[in-house]
This record gives structure tokens, sequence and C-alpha cells, in this order.
């Protein structure tokens, strides 16, 4: 009896082991290969159903956010009865929400220390340098963005290149940089360490320059708001940094001026087509308010509502604004649960930011509540979450402040 004991607990510690390496490997891959993010995703759930099965318990600790996120769930379940497609939408559904809610789950339920916590943040930076290092690699060897009809030839002519390295997309890259610089800026602010501090503020400044090499400039917005995030949550002093955006703007390149200066020109391409996709989209809301036209089925539902471009072949697969697409696809229910998980996941890393005594947890609480807001603030003129990296990415986030809470404050 004895022997059996040890031997279930022996194979317990390792199932442990072998979790967490892959939850560890699903965060540093995340933005470089989707396929191996999903084949070490799929590991750590296999092998926390046989951890499970061996221990026969049911391993699953409850958060304050189950009925909500269950609620969000069924919601986008029930959009599917609105699909014009219901067999793709429900082929979607499963494969993504299923994804999204194992990501977040399998944080929760399987690192319970902020040892493994910290080792998760580290392979999220780790992985954005090799991210910001191919960006680099582009912007030296030329990409030809003229294929992918990222820019206004016309309106930059000077603008050749935007990076977009492992992401797909500059947008999607941009977005990614901001949520890990948000994360380095949290931790560096937070740290007792000289040596981390300036570790932290190297790694902000070459993600930064990555940043401003991808040319997006809802991105450039949402650094804003996360300055402005850490100057009200940590020091006002912060808010100096607004000072040399002015500075920054003398120097750079004539591309990244115009760039910037596009911001408050309604007139060039990208934002005629924007406003034309948000009246469109504001359209589908009001024929299906309720349940919405159905998961995923933006693309197939957009050409009855073209009034812009009048082109029965255009894809159009996302609103470019967060939450005109979720009130369109899952209806305004579905987007007010949504924005509630935001709300509700913000406020408790505030509260623990304003209650612990750890500064490592600090640190992180402020980089995550950065993050999420500027992913926020993003929503507004852009969908980044429509790629499935990013979606995982924001419930990564939102599962390692109930990891947190779990840890370091609700057993105190």
């Amino acid at each position: 009896m004895h022997i059996a004991y040890s031997f279930n607990t022996q194979n317990q510690y390792r199932l442990d082991y072998l979790i967490e390496h892959c939850i560890l490997a699903v965060a540093f891959f995340l933005p470089l290969s989707l396929n191996l993010t999903t084949l070490f995703l799929s590991a750590g759930t296999l092998l926390w159903i046989a951890k499970m099965i061996l221990s026969r318990k049911l391993l699953l600790k409850h958060t304050p956010f189950d009925k909500i996120i269950g609620l969000l769930v069924i919601l986008s379940a029930a959009s599917i009865a609105g699909s014009p497609d219901k067999n793709f939408s429900f082929y979607n559904y499963y494969h993504l929400m299923g994804r999204y809610i194992l990501t977040y789950y399998l944080v929760i339920n399987n690192l319970s220390s902020l040892y493994q916590l910290r080792r998760l943040v580290w392979s999220v930076l780790a992985s954005a340098v090799v991210v910001s290092a191919y960006g680099f690699y582009q912007y030296i060897h030329g990409v030809d963005i003229s294929t992918f009809q990222w820019v206004d030839g016309e309106q930059f002519p000077e603008l050749k290149v935007r990076v977009f390295s492992t992401l797909q997309n500059p947008n999607l890259l941009a977005g990614f940089l901001v949520v890990v610089m948000s994360l380095a800026a949290g931790l560096g602010l937070h740290s007792e360490s000289t040596k981390e501090r300036l570790l932290m503020a190297a790694l902000i400044v070459v993600l930064g320059i990555c940043l401003v090499l991808t040319y997006s400039r809802g991105a450039w917005l949402s650094i804003v708001a996360v300055i402005a995030i850490c100057g009200h949550l940590y020091s006002r002093k912060m808010l100096w940094l607004f000072l040399l955006i002015p500075l920054a703007v003398f120097f750079c390149q004539d591309a990244v001026m115009e760039r910037l200066l596009s911001i408050f020109n309604p007139t060039d391409t990208s934002s005629t087509l924007r406003l034309a996709l948000w009246e469109s989209t504001v359209a589908m809301i009001c024929d299906k308010p309720f349940l919405g036209i159905g998961w995923g089925a933006y693309w197939l539902v957009y050409p009855e509502y073209d009034f812009f471009l009048n082109n029965p072949a255009a894809r159009i697969v996302h609103a470019h604004n967060m939450y005109l697409h979720i009130a369109a696809e899952i209806g305004i229910p579905g987007l007010i649960v949504f924005l509630s998980i935001v709300y509700k996941h913000t406020k408790l890393a505030i509260n623990i930011l304003t209650w612990t005594k750890n500064k490592w947890v600090a640190g992180v609480m402020l980089g995550v509540v950065a993050a999420i807001l500027g992913l926020a603030v993003n929503g507004f003129t852009d969908y980044i979450m429509f790629n499935i990296q990013m979606s995982m990415l924001f419930w990564f986030l939102n599962a390692i402040i109930v990891a947190v809470w779990n840890i370091d404050c609700r057993y105190k």
C-alpha cells in the first residue's frame, strides 16, 4: 500500500512537471507558430486529464468568473443559430472557443506558485525578443508590402516597408508588442533590482523600435494609453513621458511623420474603409441585435451589407472595431458579457496591485492591466483579437490575474 502511494505521488509530480512545461511552451511559441502552440496546448490538456484520472479527483479550481465566462460560452454558441452557414460557425466556434477556455483554465489549475508564473511571464518576454529580431531582419532585408494592400501607396509614397515578423500582419505584430512592452514596463517599475530595471528598459526600447517599424497607428495610440495607465496606477511622474512624444516626432523619418499626421486625417483609404465597415456593421447589429449574425460569420454576411466596395467577391473578415464586431457576431448581450469579463478581471488585478506587498506581483499586475487596456484602446480602430494567437494571449493575461489571486491573495 505504501509503495502504491509513493508510485502515484511520483507520477503526479512528473505530470505536474510536464504540464508546466507544456504551458511554458504554449506561451513561448504563441506568436511564433500556431501549429506548435496547438500541439503543446493539446499535450498539456491531455496530461491534465491524465492527472485527474490517476488522482481520481476533479482538479478544477473555481474562480470568481466561472459563471460569466460560462455565459459567454453559451451566448456565443447560441449565435450559431443566426449564421448563414451553421456548419462553418459551429466548427469555428468549438475550435476557437475551446482553445481559449482551455488556455485560461490550464494556467489557473496547473500553475500554483509565483515561481511558475515568473517563468511563464519570462517565456512571453523571451518570445518577444525572437519576434522582434525577425522583424528587424525583415526591415533590413526589405519586405514588398505592395502585394499586401496594407498602405495607400499614393498617400504614403515614402513608406516602403512595414514589418510583421511571424504574425502575418503589421497590426497584429504591433498589438503583440504593446502587450509585451506593458508587461516589461510593469515589471521594471516595481522591480527592486537595478539590473532587472535596466533589462526591462532595454527590452522596451528594442520592442519600441520594432513597434515604430510596424507603422501601426492604432498601436501607437495604445502606447499613449499604456503610459497614461502606468501614470495613474504607479506614479504621475510617468506622465512626463508624454513630453518625449514631440521630441520623437521631431527626429522621426518622413514616413513615420506622415503616418502620425494621418491619424487626424479621415480621408485616407484606410480610414475611409474603416468608416464604411463600421456603417455596415452597425446595420448588421440593428438587424440582429440579440444573438447576432453568427460566430465567425462576418465574412459570410458582409456582402449583403456592402455599401462601400460594392464587390460581391470582397472578403472582409472583420469590422476593424472590436466592439462592433463582437456585437455583430454574437449580439449586444454577448458584447456586454465580454466587456464584463474584461472589466471584472481588470478590477481584480487593480485590487491585487493595491493590497499586495510582493513587488513582483505588483509589477506583473500593473503590466497586465496596462496590456489589457491597451488592447481595449486598440479595439476602437481595429480587431486584432480576431487573430487566434492574440485572443489566446488575451486569455493568458486574464488567467495570470486569477492565478496570482489564487496564490498571493486568496489563501492569506
